[in-house]
């Protein structure tokens, strides 16, 4: 059957404490959506709740890359990011340098990214699942999992014995303190980093695997019309000791600008930093000419851990998916979760779509080969190389040496941007090469 259309103001069953659906979808965000969409425009009956309403903050940089880009204007959505403000590469900074870059050629992508913050952002994406036939309900939030006696189809037996089923979700209007069984054939969790509905069917993080740290807020500035965004990669702590991590400065367009710091933890390193100092430490420091300070600040920034590099397992369950942030699936290289939101959605979609046209569980399998081929020898390398980064006196050596040549900053911003070119062979695709290989090499635990 078909729902009603709606947020939880019109949310109506039709039995007072049932609803049936194709899918699930937890999470109106990046992956929650963009799932959304791929299934609704294969006719799947989709449901998606949304604990907020749109249009409602998120802790993010607000900056979408090519890939991210790519995959909005794959669901139709580039009209609607042309108003907001365009941008065309990447200006790193550092140790008293500063490398301006515009986004590599890439067959695929285009050679531009947008900056256009996340209350904007969603809501414009979940609109378009909607207008795509999907049932959206905010205000919604699922309090947890469902039994079920759904078949597990081809699934080993270890994920039988060990991963539970999702069978839906016992939902929460929270506007109406009133709660509703949605009964789903298969779930796509999409709630987050944090996914409290994936941990309660059984997801955790690997903790020896890099692990964000974020903290970002708005600032009025006399910049914020910039055609590049802004990395400081020498960010140092009020004691001016460089830690691991950056600093960004992105540009809205309209008189805002995004600030923010990301630390990078590995194996419990930095783990006990303070981010909100390293904050205001980062602001104290940034170039005059950008007039940050407390007088222009727009308010107190928020924060939050990101699980990087498919940290977080398992991914695929009976009748369930993990996708975006609740998956793990944000790149180590550079923080970016967005787009890698969007394609895992995009995969979840697909895999999920097999296994109701064929009436097999076990195709949900696909999705977790998916994961490994696309991105799976990437990440790897990448949790090596954020390993090697997370040491100060090798961070140093290393963007201090990139920062005197334009070539090699260029061909590292291809590696950790994952612009890697799939028709040609240059030196940021040799160098990768090379990297796998030493990957491939050294277990990890």
């Amino acid at each position: 059957m078909t729902a009603a259309t709606g947020a939880a103001a019109d949310l109506q069953p039709p039995r007072p404490k049932e609803w049936d659906c194709d899918v699930l979808v937890v999470g109106g965000g990046p992956a929650g959506s963009a799932a959304a969409y791929w299934l609704a425009t294969s006719g799947v009956d989709v449901l998606v709740v949304e604990k907020k309403h749109y249009p409602r903050a998120k802790t993010c940089g607000d900056g979408l890359t090519p890939r991210s880009v790519h995959q909005l204007e794959e669901m139709g959505i580039g009209d609607e990011l042309a108003p907001h403000h365009r941008y065309l590469g990447l200006r790193a900074n550092a140790y008293g340098r500063t490398v301006t870059m515009s986004w590599p050629e890439h067959p695929e992508l285009p050679g531009y990214g947008y900056v256009i913050t996340r209350a904007d952002l969603d809501g414009i994406v979940s609109a378009r699942a909607e207008k795509a036939g999907a049932t959206v309900w905010q205000g919604v939030e699922a309090l947890g999992p469902l039994p079920t006696t759904q078949s597990p189809g081809a699934l080993s037996e270890r994920v039988r014995d060990q991963v539970p089923a999702a069978g839906g979700a016992l939902v929460k209007d929270l506007a109406r303190s009133r709660t509703t069984e949605v009964r789903a054939k298969y779930v796509i969790v999409a709630d987050g980093s944090l996914s409290r509905f994936g941990r309660a069917l059984g997801t955790s993080r690997q903790r020896d695997w890099p692990q964000g740290m974020a903290l970002r807020g708005y600032y009025r500035s006399p910049r914020h019309a910039e055609s590049y965004i802004d990395s400081f990669l020498d960010i140092r702590d009020s004691n001016g000791k460089v830690v691991p991590g950056y600093g960004w400065i992105f540009p809205l367009g309209d008189g805002r600008v995004n600030v923010g710091v990301g630390l990078l933890s590995t194996k419990g390193r930095w783990k006990n930093v303070n981010t909100s100092k390293l904050m205001d430490a980062f602001v104290a420091q940034a170039p005059a000419s950008w007039c940050l300070s407390p007088e222009t600040s727009l308010g107190a920034p928020t924060g939050g851990r990101l699980p990087m590099g498919l940290a977080v397992g398992p991914r695929v369950g009976p009748d369930w998916i993990a996708a975006g942030d609740a998956a793990g699936m944000i790149n180590p290289f550079n923080g970016e979760g967005i787009a890698y939101g969007y394609e895992t959605g995009r995969l979840a979609a697909a895999a999920v779509a097999d296994a109701l046209a064929a009436g097999d569980a076990g195709l949900l399998a696909a999705y977790e080969e998916s994961l490994q081929n696309i991105y799976g020898l990437y990440y790897r390398v990448a949790r090596a190389f954020i390993g090697v980064l997370s040491r100060p006196g090798l961070m140093r050596l290393f963007v201090n040496t990139g920062m005197y040549s334009q070539s090699a900053m260029e061909w590292l911003l291809r590696l950790m941007g994952n612009f890697l070119r799939p028709d040609e062979v240059g030196p940021a695709e040799a160098a990768y090469k090379a990297l796998a290989a030493l990957a491939r090499q050294v277990p990890e635990r």
